[in-house]
């Protein structure tokens, strides 16, 4: 029995705002915020950047958190679909997001199953005595000095092909199902497995010494404009805004949803567990300096090698090891799972709503197709290499690129930030003004604008991290130029199925008829409880 055009308009929902808030927080809960932030804040004035830090949340990161919710909300779809509705000639936008959030995807994984690898090694700690040599020599087998390598890594394969498998299944079963269901569980599980790693880590010697060395505050940090980028970046980054991410977990909101009371719940979960990290994360590293009797910026480092090497080193010297191991790289894992669940879904909405084909099928064509791709780069013993370069590219200066794109065409060209706001406050209780259009039209312009200059003409001067420039065109400039041509390409592919795609700008033409009822009669709808038994609140 073929679908009625009212059938095939119908979007998946969250069940509840409590489904939503933990994939949302799971989504900006991720590796960065424990491997991350912690050594950014140490670099960068230790306590003193708490100041920043907090700046940056307030003027950028609950700003663009709140235009990305209004965005999805307002819309009712992926990124291609809500850019073509507010003007068609937008469309390549959302598919630059897409493509961003396409490669992420592929070297997440990776981290991923080295991280599932590790929780099992844990118990016997498998990296030994030296665990730099374990992890690039003989767990990796890594090999710089090929572009592309064809020798693959038999466990880093089987682990990256469990974790696609999981990914695509749990996509699968559908956005409260799957993606709901499952955070709802794995984000209260990681908070009490990293609670007890912190704790953990607070009873050891020389806790209190690594304390010091990271919220001892820096004052005259405060003077240096680098500090301040530095706070801006980490709040973006971490927060999982401006590319597509959030957009597209707002769109399968209710229409009576208080929009940004739930993004401030999301934004300060997020940096809560931040602060939670670097108090784990740098109360073992006192530790270990300790133990060498070596001053803590000898052992202070962050990303892979923090989580792969620094880590194992600090395993090996507890008395109880493998537990603390264990809950480490388990907490690892199930951050790790929870972001990759976000980033996948911006790819699977956007060919789902393009060719208006069924989740299921969108979920299984699509994740086999990346995991193939994921398997071919990051499992052989190139893999280190590509992973580093398009993380860094895709990163610094695609996600930064395409936020910076996102508000110049939606403000400086397309004047609809007012109506954003008008769509934030008839549905929240928490009301946005000109501070709000300021901070998301001229200070993130600024930061943002600021930031991307100074990393192209970093990377510009010189390939990265010490890399051939044949890698660094390959994974990183290539990749970048793949996804710019992909969007224009992919918005020349017609749109299938009966969904409106645009009108006059400023009209209703596009929005959700239950959304355009609550934009209507606010005070209607607003104290309305939230019940899926509730009449009212089912249909809204």
């Amino acid at each position: 029995m073929s679908a009625t055009p009212k059938q095939r308009q119908q979007r998946e929902m969250f069940s509840s705002r409590w489904a939503f808030l933990f994939a949302a927080i799971g989504s900006a809960v991720g590796l960065g915020n424990i491997w991350r932030f912690p050594y950014v804040a140490y670099d960068n004035g230790g306590g003193a950047f708490l100041i920043p830090y907090l700046v940056a949340l307030l003027s950028a990161g609950i700003p663009l958190l709140f235009l990305d919710y209004a965005l999805g909300h307002r819309y009712r779809g992926s990124s291609p679909l809500v850019f073509r509705r507010i003007r068609s000639w937008a469309e390549p936008v959302g598919w630059i997001q897409v493509g961003i959030a396409f490669f992420i995807a592929l070297y997440y994984a990776a981290i991923i199953g080295w991280a599932g690898l590790y929780t099992v090694k844990s118990f016997t700690k498998a990296w030994g005595e030296d665990p730099d040599t374990y992890f690039f020599s003989e767990f990796l087998r890594f090999d710089d000095s090929a572009t592309f390598s064809t020798t693959f890594v038999p466990q880093i394969a089987l682990a990256l092909a469990v974790v696609w498998i999981a990914a695509i299944v749990v996509l699968a079963i559908g956005v409260d199902k799957g993606i709901g269901k499952i955070s709802k569980l794995f984000i209260p599980l990681l908070m009490v497995l990293f609670l007890i790693v912190v704790i953990q880590a607070l009873l050891l010697p020389g806790a209190a010494t690594g304390l010091d060395a990271l919220f001892t505050p820096d004052w005259s940090a405060l003077a240096d404009g680098t500090v301040w980028i530095a706070a801006y970046g980490q709040i973006f980054f971490s927060l999982s805004v401006s590319f597509g991410i959030m957009l597209t977990y707002s769109s399968y909101l209710r229409p009576r949803t208080n929009l940004t009371s739930t993004g401030l719940t999301t934004a300060f979960a997020n940096s809560s567990f931040e602060v939670l990290a670097g108090v784990g994360v740098f109360a073992a590293l006192g530790f270990m300096a300790v133990q060498q009797s070596v001053p803590v910026d000898e052992v202070a480092t962050s990303g892979i090698g923090l989580a792969f090497v620094a880590f194992p080193a600090i395993i090996n010297e507890m008395a109880f090891g493998p537990v603390f191991g264990f809950l480490f790289f388990a907490s690892l894992t199930i951050a790790g799972f929870t972001s990759l669940f976000s980033i996948l879904e911006v790819v699977v909405s956007a060919v789902k709503d393009k060719l208006d084909l069924p989740r299921k099928a969108t979920a299984l064509g699509i994740g086999t197709v990346m995991a193939l791709i994921s398997l071919a780069l990051f499992s052989t013993t190139s893999g280190l290499m590509s992973l580093d370069i398009m993380d860094k590219f895709t990163n610094n200066i695609g996600i930064v690129a395409i936020a910076l794109i996102a508000v110049i065409v939606l403000d400086w060209v397309l004047r609809r930030i007012d109506e954003f706001s008008s769509h934030l406050n008839a549905v929240s209780s928490f009301k946005v003004g000109s501070i709000w259009r300021i901070s998301v039209v001229n200070v993130t312009t600024l930061v943002l604008g600021f930031t991307l200059v100074q990393e192209l003409i970093n990377l510009i001067k010189e390939p990265y991290g010490g890399y051939t420039t044949g890698q660094v065109a390959l994974y990183g400039w290539l990749v970048l130029a793949a996804i710019v041509v992909g969007a224009f390409v992919f918005s020349l592919v017609p749109w299938r199925g009966d969904q409106p795609l645009n009108g006059p700008p400023g009209s209703d033409f596009g929005v959700d008829s239950d959304i355009r009822r609550v934009l209507r009669e606010p005070r209607k709808y607003q104290d309305a409880p939230d019940k899926q038994n509730n009449e009212k609140g089912a249909a809204l």
